[in-house]
């Protein structure tokens, strides 16, 4: 990852860059295949032309890592974005970390149990603190997978709601 890619990549996401920064030959050759795994369906859904310009995918593994600590960065008292974030863009988050769960089971015992493995344990347990249980689903008409699957079968964050909303509010 070229420099200038790594800081967009981890633009708000400083345990993510030093995590990625500390991994593994072994994993990073796993996340690797991932990545090579994901580029190609993001090329077929592109005209031929522009496939034929990509080199990494846009949603790469250390991407959804730094979104979703973005997402918990944000939902914590203190974040100081002052950059536009409808609750839109929270389904999005959520959806991007369905597919990060994906990859995690993809990712060989070391990586799983290891730098990434640890970190997302962390991010996870944060966004638990930042959340309350929400039973009623009350963001769904909002916030909705894109993922066609029974709601019990969804990720625990599917069924949590920010303490804080981090979206613009009526007041």
């Amino acid at each position: 990852m070229t420099r200038n890619r790594a800081h967009a990549t981890f633009w708000a996401a400083p345990e993510t860059g030093a995590a990625w920064g500390a991994l593994s030959r072994t994993t990073l050759e796993a996340i690797a295949r991932c990545d090579a795994e994901r580029l190609v369906v993001e090329r077929s859904r592109v005209a031929p032309h522009i496939a034929a310009e990509m080199t990494t995918p846009v949603y790469s593994v250390a991407d959804r890592f730094a979104s979703w600590e973005r997402l918990v960065r944000r939902l914590e008292p203190g974040w100081d974005g002052d950059d536009f974030y409808p609750v839109s863009a929270y389904g999005n988050d959520l959806d991007s970390m369905d597919a990060l769960d994906q990859v995690m089971r993809a990712l060989p015992d070391e990586a799983v149990e290891g730098q990434p493995g640890q970190l997302l344990t962390g991010l996870d347990a944060r966004f638990r603190a930042a959340t309350l249980p929400d039973p009623q689903r009350s963001l769904r008409p909002w916030a909705r997978p894109t993922a066609d699957k029974p709601e019990e079968r969804l990720g625990e964050w599917w069924q949590r709601k920010p303490l804080r909303a981090p979206w613009p509010t009526r007041a």
